[in-house]
């Protein structure tokens, strides 16, 4: 069977069951992705790039619209040349967020189109204005508005969607919910344990062990969407009344998501303005290698994630199967996973003092949380590669049957969890 993976930054969220079908088949699986993809090792993969960006003198509401048409119009050439070829792929899995797939039915209109679903933006109550420190404007909202236009024609035109967690799914208009499955792409968890000698060197020299008092947050970038200004305002309270913490912050100064801030080059510089802390004690390491990356959950007594109601990042669940002590913000996508004194801890998002108070806790008692480490880690186990690459042949096994009865692959070939 052909299987033809398309990703604006390929593998993206197709990594292990591209790595799968791999090893299963190499000569059936193709990829595109844009000049710019890193792709995978052994997977051909052709890369587009669109012609030309979007006009200036379009409507800035609709320049991402625009931009989604360009690159549907340059994947679409790359589609006619493989079936001028001879090559007609047996079900096309995509994630379409920045239009690739917008006329991959025009050229293949009898081939089952899948669609990665991660996200349906709404223009207020979920993550736009959920921060009243940065309300959004009447602009905000209508241009949020707009961009949905894509992401309609999306679920209109696929024959079948996946998203990764039941709240993702509820953002999506009730019209589609029938056509969405729900199922998380899976993370790797084989390399994630927790290590009671783990320990981690500072660029200072020093040695942080595990077992000591080291509070950790992780996010791609500094930023308030990860909630690092309730993060940072929680700090001093932890510092002064634990003379013994340590603190470790992990991620870059950019923006994966929102604004940079005003007056100030990035949300790190702008925050130590705000906020007196001691240097010394808390340790910005920037992004760093992900070993580095796992010595820093395998020493965390007092793991932080706080989100808006947005995309759950991989790092939390990453946490969990290390067995690090959660402590999430009460936000929808977190409540999803954490239950609150079971498996980690919920905390208000906006309360720096409840935050302080939950950490504290954490650090003052740790032999009582040994119980929610171990659920944490029994709990991610629910999101591991092997469970994903089940749900996801499901899924193009149910897109393939409708098609003279053809099936991918036969379930007994899904691989078995470790």
């Amino acid at each position: 069977m052909n299987v033809l993976l398309i990703h604006q930054n390929f593998p993206g969220q197709f990594r292990h069951l591209a790595l799968d079908l791999l090893r299963q088949d190499p000569q059936s699986l193709l990829a595109i992705g844009r000049d710019t993809a890193p792709g995978l090792p052994g997977i051909r993969m052709l890369r587009y790039r669109p012609h030309r960006s979007p006009a200036q003198e379009t409507h800035g509401y609709l320049r991402g619209f625009e931009d989604a048409v360009l690159h549907g119009q340059q994947v679409a050439r790359l589609l006619l040349r493989l079936k001028g070829q001879g090559y007609r792929p047996d079900v096309i899995l995509a994630h379409p967020g920045w239009g690739e797939t917008l006329y991959a039915k025009e050229v293949f209109p009898d081939v089952p189109l899948v669609h990665f679903c991660e996200y349906y933006y709404h223009a207020r109550g979920v993550d736009v204005g959920f921060d009243p420190e940065f309300p959004s404007s009447l602009d905000d909202q209508s241009r949020i508005r707009t961009r949905n236009a894509l992401h309609l024609l999306n679920l209109e035109h696929c024959d079948l969607a996946i998203t990764p967690t039941r709240w993702q799914h509820s953002l999506h208009p009730e019209a589609f919910h029938d056509k969405i499955r729900i199922a998380h792409e899976g993370v790797p968890l084989d390399n994630l344990w927790p290590d009671p000698l783990a320990c981690l060197q500072l660029p200072d020299g020093r040695t942080l062990h595990a077992g000591q008092p080291v509070v950790t947050y992780v996010a791609r970038d500094l930023e308030p969407y990860r909630g690092f200004h309730s993060f940072m305002r929680a700090l001093p309270r932890v510092l002064a009344l634990h003379p013994q913490a340590q603190v470790v912050v992990v991620g870059g100064d950019g923006v994966s998501y929102g604004r940079l801030p005003q007056n100030a080059l990035n949300w790190r510089a702008r925050m130590l303005e705000e906020v007196e802390i001691d240097l010394t004690r808390v340790h910005f390491l920037g992004k760093v290698p992900y070993a580095t990356y796992l010595k820093v959950l395998q020493v965390s007594a007092a793991h932080v994630y706080l989100t808006y109601p947005f995309v759950l990042s991989w790092s939390m669940l990453e946490a969990m199967a290390t067995g690090c002590l959660l402590i999430g913000s009460d936000t929808a996508p977190v409540r999803e996973v954490i239950r609150h004194g079971e498996n980690g801890y919920l905390v208000d998002f906006f309360d720096p003092s409840a935050i302080a108070e939950q950490i504290l806790q954490a650090l003052q008692r740790p032999v009582d949380q040994q119980p929610l480490r171990e659920m944490a880690r029994h709990t991610a186990q629910d999101y591991s590669v092997a469970n994903g690459l089940k749900a996801y042949y499901r899924l193009l096994i149910e897109a393939c049957a409708p098609q003279s009865g053809r099936r991918l692959l036969h379930a007994d070939s899904f691989p078995v969890p470790h």
